[in-house]
């Protein structure tokens, strides 16, 4: 019999510290808190409001907002290396416009195939198509 393993499961769940707080979320709010407080002992009251409320809220957000099941700087991260290095490769065409359209004037284009063409429906296919459609399917034709 071969031997069982127990399989981990769940390992990225984060460690809760204080109710649905994890430890991560509380150090990126408790270094926001603690920036804001700085701020309130060395700036006046008015660039306390216009710096500390903005902080508190980019704190909020990186704390506890998550983007597709990953936390947001993870997101900051990921969309900066995408600006950085993109890997979509884009063609760079060496020819002009009007190079293209002198070499393409020498080119002919195929003709249009012929319009397909369909039987036409006879009368007595037509009436047991309307027999089968007005009794609801009831009426099988042969």
């Amino acid at each position: 019999m071969p031997e069982q393993f127990v399989v981990p499961q769940f390992i990225d769940a984060e460690d809760k510290i204080l109710g649905p707080v994890t430890a991560r979320q509380f150090i990126i709010m408790l270094v926001a808190f603690l920036t804001v407080a700085v701020l309130y002992k060395l700036v006046p009251f008015i660039w306390f409001l216009l710096l500390g409320v903005p902080i508190i809220i980019v704190g909020g957000v990186v704390a506890f907002v998550r983007i597709n099941g990953q936390p947001f700087h993870y997101f900051i991260l990921n969309l900066t290396q995408t600006f950085r290095k993109p890997q979509l490769r884009v063609w760079d065409k060496s020819l002009t416009t009007a190079e293209i359209k002198d070499l393409m004037k020498d080119v002919t284009p195929p003709p249009p195939p012929p319009p397909a063409r369909k039987a036409p429906v006879s009368a007595s296919k037509l009436a047991e198509l309307s027999l089968v459609v007005n009794t609801g399917g009831v009426y099988k034709p042969e």
